[in-house]
């Protein structure tokens, strides 16, 4: 017993000793952590990431690591990728007093564009760095050489204003890993990165940078990640130097503008056998590509050739690669049957290992193939291809899929449990746009929680689905042109706390809307429903809300009440809203698309419009605005389409509104707009549709519209969706670890086409078009117009124009309508105007032109109405020209002449004139030589009477043997 007691006091001893002199891992010194304070406060944490640094255990402050013997701060782990928004303001010096500190992650803050800090070159501990995506700019700072014991280095998604990579970099012989992606690097790549003898990664992708060669790769014996991506390959000789990276086993060469791949080398196949992961996605390989890859591939666990120009059948060898986990063939021109693609998948070995089989996007035909073989598949794409048939429903035998994507293709038929019912672990669904009829029970609870689901264009309704309100954990759910036509269930709004986007355009949905501002929805299209009521509150970080063409009623001013700093596309169009346009615009700093036309909208157009900078498309037409077209929207420097025609706008149009660059959409039609057509029009270079119709506009048409370069050019590229419209929006969870949305703004607005005012979609880009009409506009008609080779069409009608129709007017090439009635044009029409073939609108009415219309296969095409009340103007369609009444008409009985008829006209002509010229030449050719030569007279008639004595005697011959007879 006594034994017992002096070993549990000895026991004792030692604990408290210990404790006393050796701290523990929690013993957070006074100096590091007022370092971190002080550093936290140099910081603005809007949604309380630094919220636990408060308590003296500086270990359990969120993103620092201390080590467990000494209690040094050893790490800080600040990455804010998995929040909405992150650290704001700017990092403190005082983390140089963490003299243990080597791991330092600042990624995907915001730090306000600010220059990396210069004293991180002292943090000489340092071995991990990685500013990612944390908005830093400037130059990468020379300090950064004195990081000797720099393993990692990650820059990746700064903003470096487009300077070179700096060459000292290749200075930092411990460097490992070097990320240095899609950070506004250009230039040559310094070829100095050779000396990293030490680098085992090395990303440079999406950059402008450049290459001479790729000889200083060689150095780089270790180097087991490569990315090259957004390189420009084509001149360079790159594949010799790769294929000798013994260790390499990841490739990115994405967007190299790679065409062919040729060995210079043939043994050099056999240099890199460690190759697993190999992306050579966006370039311009052709199907030659797959006789190199077939030598390389034996090892390939991963392969992407997406949207490349590939075609022909799949080949085969890739259905032999038994380490192939990804295969990735999205977007080429590959054809073929899928039933026999997948005939043999029963035999042992065929991509028994594959987990990802994307051949979106081709031309394979067939039926849904039956993938059982594939027991490890995860994900699998088919969308937009030509299958047919059914779905099989030996699909829920993929027990491991995740993603089933059979989207745009022509499948028919009934979905039911069936197919999905063993499909536990299936987390994105999407069967849009095909024939298909989705039939669950009523009652039916899948076993599976989806986190996306895409119907569109299938037939869901009439009724909301029932089982959808089962899914928890939904991200995205489209039922658009889905058949339903029912009250949206209250159910629907909270479906899911991470919903993130909703959308239900085209259907028959009634209902109303609540209140949003508490749920997860952030894109949102409830666009071409029967949804009424008033526009309701969002979420704060909402990013789109489209609710165009419902019966939504009332004011607007509830967008007011909260400040929507991330929304970019605002549709509340063709609705029955009402009262002024709200002045609030200044809470939407990055809105991008603004649309409220055909509304009831009144007053004038709000000033706070100015704080729009990244304005893209602002639309107002049809409304009952007034005042004047604000000059504030000079400040919108980016705008591209502008459309406030049909409201009651006056004022005159101000010369600032040729300070709109970059607008390539103006219709300012159908308002009371006075005044002349400011010269300062014809800096709007990029125009393509310029409205100015049904205004009280006067004065001369300036002649500068040589100015206008876009509507200059025949086949300049026109885009449904200006290129800045696309936004790209990543969305992080543990299910869908990067989905991207793709938002698409489609152009519309009403507009004077070939006669009648239509509302034109998508196929408005194809339109190039000038419209003057009625006005009272005057003087001649600019000869600069000439100059618009590629204007599609050109509207004057209904305005004083005088003089001449310019005569160079066949110049305009593209031209297919012509609109010049009610005007008093004078004088021929040109000719040139029958070199236009593509004109197939054509109005001169109510004019003073004269003379002969000229002979082309359009212009005697029209009916005699596009030429009537031109009292002096004849020739087919209308009445035959006086000089013309005497000569036969070969014009049919309709009036109109087709090109032959009128060629063969011009041809009859001409005979007619020479003979009559040759008659009167040669017959005063022979009379005047018998006048004036009296031996020509003399032969003349003896050889005259000697064959009247010939004739005479045979005719009596002929006449004695018939009386014999």
């Amino acid at each position: 017993m006594i034994s017992y007691k002096r070993i549990s006091i000895k026991f004792i001893l030692f604990v408290a000793l210990f404790c006393v002199f050796v701290p523990g891992y929690d013993a957070c010194s006074e100096r590091e952590r007022g370092a971190l304070l002080s550093f936290r406060n140099g910081l603005i944490d809007e949604y309380g990431i630094l919220s636990s640094w408060r308590s003296n255990e500086c270990y359990m402050w969120y993103g620092v690591e201390c080590n467990n013997t000494t209690g040094h701060v050893v790490a800080l782990r600040l990455n804010a990728a998995n929040y909405y928004g992150g650290l704001q303001g700017e990092v403190g010096s005082s983390l140089l007093e963490l003299h243990h500190l080597n791991y330092l992650d600042l990624s995907w803050n915001d730090f306000g564009g600010n220059s990396i800090p210069k004293f991180i070159g002292s943090m000489r501990q340092l071995q991990h760095l990685y500013l990612t995506g944390s908005n830093f700019a400037g130059t990468v700072p020379p300090q950064i050489v004195n990081l000797t014991n720099l393993q990692s280095l990650d820059l990746s998604h700064n903003d470096f204003g487009g300077n070179p990579i700096p060459g000292f970099i290749g200075s930092m012989k411990q460097l490992q890993h070097l990320f240095l992606v899609a950070s506004n690097f250009s230039g040559i790549v310094p070829p100095q990165l050779g000396n990293l003898t030490n680098l085992q990664s090395l990303m440079l992708s999406v950059n402008s940078l450049r290459v001479k060669n790729l000889d200083w790769l060689s150095s780089l014996s270790l180097l087991s990640r490569l990315s090259l991506s957004h390189i420009d390959l084509s001149h360079t000789i790159w594949l010799p130097q790769i294929l000798r990276l013994h260790s390499l086993y990841e490739l990115r060469l994405n967007s190299c503008n790679i065409s062919t791949i040729t060995l210079v080398e043939p043994s050099a196949n056999s240099s890199s056998t460690s190759l697993s992961i190999l992306l050579l996605s966006n370039n311009q390989l052709t199907s030659s590509s797959f006789h190199w890859l077939s030598n390389i591939s034996m090892f390939i666990e991963h392969l992407d050739l997406s949207n490349n120009m590939l075609q022909g059948q799949i080949p085969k060898f890739l259905f032999n690669l038994s380490r192939l986990r990804v295969l990735v063939l999205y977007e080429n021109d590959l054809g073929g049957n899928v039933d026999e693609l997948f005939g043999n998948t029963s035999e042992k070995g065929i991509l028994e290992s594959l987990q990802i089989l994307d051949l979106a996007q081709n031309k394979l035909y067939g039926s849904v193939p039956d993938l059982r073989a594939f027991s490890t598949l995860k994900e699998v794409y088919f969308g937009g291809n030509n299958l047919t048939g059914f779905i099989p429903p030996s699909i829920d035998q993929l027990s491991e899929l995740r993603v089933l994507d059979l989207s745009n293709n022509l499948l028919e038929g009934v979905i039911s449990e069936s197919h999905l019912i063993k499909l536990n672990k299936l987390k994105k669904l999407d069967l849009s746009f095909n024939s298909l009829t989705l039939h669950f029970a009523p009652d039916w609870s899948p076993t599976f929680q989806l986190d996306a689901i895409f119907l569109a264009g299938c037939n869901v309704g009439p009724s909301f689905p029932k089982w959808i309100q089962t899914q928890r954990n939904l991200t995205f759910l489209d039922l658009s042109r889905a058949n339903i036509a029912d009250e949206v269930p209250t159910w629907l709004w909270s479906v899911s706390p991470s919903l993130y986007g909703l959308y239900l355009s085209d259907n028959q949905i009634t209902g109303t809307v609540p209140n949003l501002s508490n749920t997860s929805i952030r894109d949102i299209d409830l666009s071409n429903n029967s949804i009424s009521g008033p526009i309701p509150l969002f979420r704060a970080n909402t990013i789109v809300i489209q609710l165009s063409e419902n019966m939504f009623s009332g004011s607007v001013s509830s967008i007011c009440k909260a400040h929507y700093g991330q929304l970019w596309n605002l549709d509340l169009s063709n609705n029955q809203l009402a009262g002024e346009v709200p002045n609030c615009w200044e809470k939407m700093p990055n809105l991008a698309f603004l649309n409220l036309a055909n509304n009831g909208f009144s007053g004038e157009i709000p000033d706070s419009l100015e704080s729009l900078h990244g304005l893209l498309a602002l639309q107002l037409r049809g409304n009952s605005l007034s005042g004047e077209f604000p000059s504030t929207l000079r400040h919108c420097q980016k705008l591209w389409l502008v459309d406030v025609a049909g409201n009651e706008l006056t004022g005159e149009i101000s010369t600032w509104i040729g300070e709109l660059y970059n607008t390539e959409f103006l219709n300012l039609g159908r308002n009371k707009l006075h005044g002349s057509i400011p010269v300062e029009i014809c800096n709007l270079t990029r125009i393509r549709i310029l409205d100015l119709s049904k205004n009280n506009l006067s004065g001369n048409i300036p002649d500068c519209f040589n100015n206008f370069t876009s509507l200059a050019q025949k086949n300049i590229p026109t885009y449904l969706v200006h290129p800045s419209a696309y936004l790209n929006f990543a969305f992080y969870n543990y299910n869908l670890p990067n989905v991207i949305i793709i938002v698409t703004y489609y152009e519309f607005s009403l507009i004077q086409w070939k006669g009648r005012e239509s509302e034109y979609r998508k196929n408005l880009k194809l339109l190039k078009l000038i419209d003057f009409s009625s006005n009272r506009l005057s003087g001649n008609i600019p000869h600069s117009f000439s100059s618009m080779k590629g204007l599609i069409s050109l509207n004057l009608s209904s305005n004083s124009f005088k003089g001449n129709i310019i005569p160079n007017i066949g110049d305009m090439e593209m031209l297919e309508c012509l609109d010049l009635s009610n005007n008093q044009l004078s004088g021929k029409i040109p000719t040139s105007l029958a070199q236009l073939q593509y004109l197939s609108v054509l109005d001169l009415s109510s004019n003073n032109l004269s003379g002969k219309i000229p002979t082309s296969t359009q212009l005697q095409s029209f009916n005699a109405s596009a030429y009537a009340e031109n009292k002096r103007l004849c020739g087919p369609p209308l009445a035959i020209c006086p000089e013309d009444s005497l000569k036969p008409s070969t014009a049919s009985p309709g009036g109109n002449m087709n090109e032959k008829d009128g060629n063969n006209l011009s041809f009859m002509q001409e005979v007619g004139i020479s003979m009559g010229f040759g008659f009167i030449f040669g017959f005063w050719g022979v009379v005047c030589t018998f006048i004036l030569k009296k031996s020509w007279r003399i032969a003349f008639f003896n050889w005259f009477d000697d064959v009247g004595d010939w004739f005479y005697v045979r005719i009596a011959i002929f006449v004695s043997k018939l009386s014999r007879s």
